[in-house]
């Protein structure tokens, strides 16, 4: 079955689970249990709850550094944002550094706030760099320092913000309009590749007219992918015919391009391109130079997977894939360049939301993700945290 029907053979496939989990449990015992399946875990215990109600490895602290709706700054009159999304960091001349916030809100309500940390990680400044844009879901940091925050709805656009304020927020009309979720940069090849949450959402990357230091985000090419296999398998890439969608949605100009089944976060290590597609649970890495595409995560390759409701994912100063979820158990799960998965940190208590916005800081030591809606599972609400630890050792 071809690639592009994904998503209706995912309806099946998740009839088939709900069955197969039914009868595990009259069983007693799962199944489809295998030694294969044992090795390709890598298991990590976390420890009970803290005061923040995080769960994490020995040697990791948490602490929480934003509230929604509070000044996270002493003396700032800016309130921290609503239903926290997507988020990267950035150095400071200083030493410190910005973490900054999506905020996914609807009908012109969201945006992107940011965290500035002295260098000693107090807090030093908090306030908004883009506002009244709609439902800012995840996006991506670019290389000369500014981030790129993804609109998720059918008229959603790409604006280019600056962390520190000083510039108003760009609108990028030549990254397209559709359902945007998330981007990453590869500065070398002057290519940003992009993803799209819909359940049959593409697979797209820009490259730019002009490149430098910078990328000229105002004129490029912009293309959708078509997997030439079954499943995974080379990429073909078509031009798009009309980025801005005035006549036909992005994903139906060309028939041949490949449909994803909810497209959403994507990080760039080592020259490939990993990203999640949430109604199948898995984890895609497209390698950018030989242009092909494979499978890296699915969680039918475990009777009892410790990861799904794949969302937001981050690489870790190991290099080791850390991914987001949406629901399930509330972990933020890595994955090592062999394929297998552990719990990295959970939050109890919070069933109701989901982690957003995995970013490292500049050292690499402290970790900032946010609970989108909170213990009380509301869209107003949302708690950005912060976990210090010896990630490179991960």
């Amino acid at each position: 079955m071809s690639h592009r029907d994904a998503p209706l053979r995912l309806s099946r496939r998740a009839v088939l689970r709900a069955a197969l989990g039914g009868a595990g449990l009259l069983l007693g015992a799962p199944l489809l249990a295998s030694a294969k399946d044992k090795a390709n875990r890598a298991p990590q215990a976390l420890l009970e709850a803290d005061a923040n109600g995080v769960r994490l490895p020995p040697g990791y602290r948490s602490r929480v550094v934003a509230h929604a709706g509070q000044p996270p700054a002493s003396g700032s009159s800016y309130a921290w944002h609503a239903s926290p999304d997507g988020g990267a960091s950035f150095a400071t001349e200083d030493g410190g550094w910005i973490y900054v916030s999506n905020s996914e809100l609807w009908s012109g309500y969201g945006g992107v706030g940011a965290l500035r940390f002295a260098a000693d990680g107090n807090i030093i400044a908090a306030y908004p760099i883009c506002s009244g844009t709609t439902l800012n879901c995840a996006g991506g940091a670019t290389p000369w320092g500014t981030w790129l925050s993804c609109e998720e709805f059918p008229g959603g656009r790409v604006w280019e913000c600056d962390p520190f304020g000083r510039a108003p927020a760009l609108v990028r009309p030549a990254l397209g309009t559709f359902t945007h979720e998330a981007v990453a940069v590869d500065l070398p090849q002057r290519r940003l590749y992009l993803t799209e949450d819909t359940p049959y959402g593409r697979f797209y990357r820009f490259t730019a007219d002009a490149v430098g230091d910078r990328l000229d985000l105002s004129r490029g090419l912009l293309e959708v992918a078509e997997v030439r296999g079954p499943l995974e398998g080379p990429v073909r890439w078509h031009a798009l015919p009309d980025p801005s969608a005035a006549q036909q949605g992005a994903a139906e100009q060309v028939a041949a391009s490949t449909a994803f089944a909810g497209g959403e976060g994507i990080a760039l290590h080592g020259g490939t391109a990993y990203f999640t597609t949430k109604y199948d649970n898995r984890v895609w890495a497209y390698d950018t130079r030989r242009e092909t595409l494979r499978v890296f995560y699915d969680d039918d390759r475990f009777a009892e997977p410790i990861l799904r409701g794949v969302d937001n994912v981050v690489v870790s100063p190991a290099g080791h894939v850390l991914v987001a979820e949406d629901g399930d158990d509330m972990q933020i799960v890595g994955i090592t360049p062999r394929g297998a998965p552990y719990p990295v940190l959970q939050l109890v208590g919070q069933l109701g939301s989901e982690i957003t916005g995995p970013a490292f800081d500049p050292s690499g030591t402290r970790l900032y993700f946010s609970s989108q809606r909170g213990p009380w599972g509301l869209f107003t609400q949302g708690i950005t945290y912060e976990v210090s630890g010896p990630f490179a050792r991960a």
